[in-house]
């Protein structure tokens, strides 16, 4: 069969690895030129009990090409075990007694292809899945459309590897292996090319690459040799792919890998001080791991001790930055208020997830932003950016570098779970082709004179470090004097400061791009978005034919907001939250009345839903 894109989905126990037969899969369909978008989906429980559905790990990807979302339901289940199998089959409602598969609470569509690990169905599996018959397929009301294709995993992954020396446990570690290597029959997926990704991934561990390059080839194989009885899915390649080398590449690697480009391009020194929190921590470990690309780590006690650490860093003159999640951010905030205070440049960077308190760790949500634009003290402002994916993860923490850097100021990234985990294809830009970056920087003719209060025509004060002779100049957290730049409490001069300080803020709203309308601009309706649910948006917007506005600038907004948005006659803003944007464009655009579209369920948007809701207005 041949397909434009085919979304395929892994589910099994935690300790299947889900999460690395997927990122391969993802892989090599990118290298192969496919369009990716995946979704990681993982418990944040520490490891269930085996085979229970309360340990279901699951890695969603759909490939092909025009794809701008993990897609809504998979035309393809690898389920590693009954529990996979009711999960998947009952979405939401797999622990509800007595629920039976229907398509809008499925994870897949009615006429996919469901591959079973038929060892994993014995009855005492069965009882830890509280299946109450000895027939899951029946119990769960499968429709007859759905392709079931039986293979003895387990079995078959003893066999090939009897004579590899590894024990019971390894082998059975290695079922997915043998799965994998079914999908990539599936989809005439090349074996050698596997392969190579095997070797890369255990090139640290070489016992183990033999082993489980046997048992991909066996599971390849098997697919050809027994001819399952079902058609093998040819997926599109685009052919408007512009000429480069592509990846697949994960939002926290691809943010951690923008920071780099972004102090090469400057000449600065990158700084990350930072704490390990869910989802964020893996932008830490990328960072550390690039000493040959001059990068200092430093893992601080706490998340306050790693922003001042940053804050620090930022004072002596290097590109600085500290990355958290919301609880974080939280912890943060007062640290951040003393990098506006004393106007240095630091970029800061959230991967939302869901809470409050320590909530949902690895589930994704959107509730960070009005703690992003207003969550400090005083008149605190901050520049605050957006991602929409996750291979722009990279070009939004470049671009975050570039205007902390050239307007001294605190920079919030926002990014979240489902941007951070999930990979998108992305092609490998040259330094060469990245915009200049120019910090602030300070005249010469102002040595001897330089105060910290001195600022140019924009409002931005002028960025002298430590060392720079004839540059000698304190700078605190109280307020200070607009000339002198010593602590005052001049009412006058109070507002004064505050003022600046705002002003600096809002000038930014002159060096980012125009607020651009997509999809059918002449329609009356207009969906608005912001960060992570644009690929959802986009598609829905697609299939209702209206128009799309999606925001990566939060504060200052584009400047042409206001005009964009007074446009339409319906504008419906949609977001991973109880509104918190809606709010926000409610306070700047008076006049519009403002529709919207919530959801905070751990899980990004599906396009179906979306979809659905406009149709109710």
């Amino acid at each position: 069969m041949n397909k434009s894109n085919v979304v395929v989905r892994f589910c099994g126990d935690s300790g299947d690895g889900m999460q690395l037969t997927g990122n391969l899969f993802s892989s090599l369909s990118a290298i192969l030129g496919n369009e990716i978008s995946t979704l990681p989906d993982f418990p944040a429980e520490i490891r269930a009990p085996q085979g229970t559905l309360g340990g279901v790990s699951g890695f969603q990807v759909n490939l092909g090409q025009g794809v701008y979302t993990p897609g809504d339901k998979a035309d393809v289940i690898v389920a590693m075990n009954s529990a996979a199998l009711k999960v998947c089959a009952l979405g939401s409602k797999f622990n509800k007694q007595g629920a039976v598969w229907t398509e809008q609470d499925s994870q897949f569509k009615r006429d996919a292809v469901i591959i079973v690990d038929t060892d994993s169905f014995t009855p005492a599996d069965l009882q830890k899945a509280l299946y109450t018959t000895d027939n899951p397929f029946t119990e769960l009301g499968l429709p007859e459309t759905v392709q079931i294709v039986p293979v003895s995993l387990t079995s078959l992954t003893k066999e090939s590897l009897k004579d590899s020396g590894l024990d019971n446990k390894a082998i059975l570690k290695s079922r997915n292996m043998f799965a994998l290597g079914v999908v990539c029959w599936l989809f005439n997926r090349p074996i050698d090319k596997a392969i190579h990704f095997l070797e890369g991934k255990f090139a640290k561990k070489p016992a183990l690459i033999a082993p489980n390059v046997k048992v991909l080839t066996d599971g390849y194989n098997y697919g050809t040799n027994t001819a399952l009885n079902i058609n093998t899915i040819n997926v599109e390649v685009p052919d408007n792919l512009q000429h480069g080398t592509y990846t697949s590449i994960a939002g926290n690697k691809a943010t951690a890998w923008g920071l780099i480009a972004a102090a090469q391009k400057c000449g600065k020194r990158l700084f990350l001080g930072s704490y390990p929190i869910t989802p964020a921590t893996d932008i830490m470990h990328e960072l550390a791991g690039r000493k040959d690309m001059g990068v200092m780590v430093v893992q601080a006690e706490d998340e306050i001790a790693g922003v001042c650490t940053a804050i620090g860093a930022s004072f002596a003159g290097d590109l600085a930055c500290t990355s958290t999640s919301g609880p974080g951010l939280s912890l943060k905030s007062e640290a951040i208020g003393l990098a506006v205070m004393a106007e240095l440049p630091l970029v800061v960077i959230d991967v939302q997830r869901g809470g409050p308190s320590t909530g949902l760790p690895t589930k994704t949500e959107q509730t960070d932003l009005l703690q992003a634009v207003y969550g400090r003290n005083g008149e605190c402002p901050a520049v605050v950016v957006a991602a929409s994916s996750s291979a722009n993860c990279f070009q939004y923490a470049y671009e975050a570098c570039r205007l902390a850097l050239e307007n001294m100021t605190p920079v919030i990234l926002m990014t979240d779970t489902y941007l951070a985990n999930g990979t998108g294809l992305w092609r490998l830009p040259k330094l060469a082709e990245l915009p200049a970056i120019q910090p602030q920087g300070v005249p010469a003719e102002l040595k001897g004179q330089y105060s910290v209060s001195l600022r140019d025509a924009n409002s931005i004060r002028y960025w002298a470090t430590p060392g720079m002779e004839g540059y000698e100049h304190r700078n605190i957290g109280l307020e200070r004097d607009a000339v002198k730049g010593a602590i005052s409490t001049n009412p006058d001069n109070h507002e004064a400061m505050v003022k600046a300080r705002q002003a600096k803020i809002d000038q930014v709203a002159n060096h980012i791009p125009a607020l651009q309308v997509q999809c059918n601009a002449e329609s009356d309706t207009l969906l608005v978005g912001w960060g992570s649910t644009e690929g959802h948006l986009h598609a829905a917007a697609n299939e209702l034919n209206c128009a799309l506005a999606h925001f990566n600038y939060i504060n200052p907004l584009p400047k042409n907001t206001a005009e964009v948005l007074r446009r339409y006659k319906k504008v419906i803003v949609c977001e991973l939250n109880n509104g918190q944007f809606a709010a926000l464009l409610r306070s700047k655009v008076p006049g519009v009345d403002f529709k919207q579209y919530n959801e905070i369920m751990g899980q990004p948007f599906t396009v179906e839903r979306i979809v659905e809701h406009v149709k109710t207005l």
